[in-house]
């Protein structure tokens, strides 16, 4: 089994945070979004992971250094492809051609989820969903009167069906997809500017294929600040019957902290209430400080802060009160 991940895009609804850093790798809950989403498929599909795909940017070499070593720690080969231009998400999957052979799982790096997949061996493959109240916004799949997928279309202007593709896909042969998606770009064919995966599926499809509905139980968006903070607390939420004790490097004095929280490396905290749902990156220091629902990086410096829904990135100086805030990478904010 192989993963594809697409995550070239720049995170531009997530600035000033991703200006720094690429949105897959900003940490939620102390690890990283895409580190979190191929260890969640690993764990979910039971089968041996051999290589794992990133399709990436031009985000350097500490960025490609930290997905090898994601790879690794499951076992898998890694391979790094670039997607330079934004030409749409089939583009961007024909970017990793030479990784496109046998059973893969293609997952974009948008989002994380919680479900529990069945890979349904005797169908061409799986399209993981989830009901949505703005469909518009998505790729969509219609069924017929028996449940089956009748239709795949991108973002329909008109109401066809509130189940919104999330971005995870089963294919048994991804070599018959890739043939959809050679001919898309052979022939120029784009939906909206790009050239789009929902296509080359429809294609699929109407040439025989049977794909199956897969069903999320939560899937978590990291698309925006608000969003993002979201999925730090619901994450905190899942993870906080197997919460581990706080590292014996953080130093927390005369504080509260109210759970679920992660408290990173050498964290030191003073005088502060810390939670519920607030991450702190390594080496963070708070003080005299009352913060909660709040995701914040490693390395930054918060004093007399009142924090709320609230992301502040690595590096950063924060002086003041505020009730909402976001602050990226090596900012400092002070108010009199």
């Amino acid at each position: 089994m192989k993963i594809i991940v697409p995550m070239a895009g720049k995170g531009s609804r997530l600035r000033p945070h991703t200006l720094t850093v690429p949105k897959p790798l900003i940490p939620i809950a102390g690890k990283p979004i895409v580190q979190r989403l191929v260890e969640d498929i690993a764990k979910v599909v039971n089968e041996k992971i051999d290589e794992i795909a990133f399709i990436i940017g031009d985000f350097g070499q500490d960025v490609e250094n930290k997905l090898i070593k994601a790879a690794e720690n499951l076992g898998a080969k890694a391979s790094i492809y670039y997607q330079l231009e934004p030409c749409g998400t089939a583009h961007a999957i024909h970017c990793a051609k030479n990784s496109m052979s046998g059973p893969v799982i293609i997952a974009f790096a948008d989002t994380l989820f919680r479900a529990d997949f069945q890979l349904d061996k005797y169908s061409d493959g799986v399209i993981w969903v989830k009901k949505v109240e703005n469909p518009s916004a998505f790729g969509v799949v219609k069924l017929d009167a028996y449940g089956v997928i009748q239709s795949i279309v991108e973002k329909p202007k008109e109401f066809i069906s509130d189940l919104a593709i999330i971005g995870i896909y089963y294919f048994k042969e991804a070599e018959k997809l890739m043939n959809e998606i050679d001919y898309l770009i052979d022939n120029n064919i784009k939906s909206g500017g790009e050239y789009q995966l929902t296509d080359a599926l429809d294609n699929l499809k109407t040439k025989g294929a049977k794909f199956t509905l897969g069903k999320v139980d939560d899937w978590m968006d990291c698309g925006n600040k608000d969003a993002t903070v979201e999925t730090n607390s619901k994450i905190l939420d899942y993870e906080k019957d197997n919460a581990i004790e706080y590292p014996a490097s953080a130093e927390i004095k005369n504080s509260l902290i109210i759970p679920p929280c992660y408290i990173g490396e050498n964290v030191k905290i003073t005088n502060s209430k810390i939670g519920p749902y607030v991450s702190l990156g390594n080496g963070t220091k708070i003080d005299s400080s009352n913060i909660e629902n709040s995701l914040i990086q490693e390395n930054t410096l918060i004093t007399h802060g009142n924090l709320n829904n609230s992301m502040i990135g690595s590096s950063a100086k924060y002086f003041g009160v505020a009730s909402a805030l976001s602050l990226g990478d090596f900012s400092v904010l002070e108010t009199k």
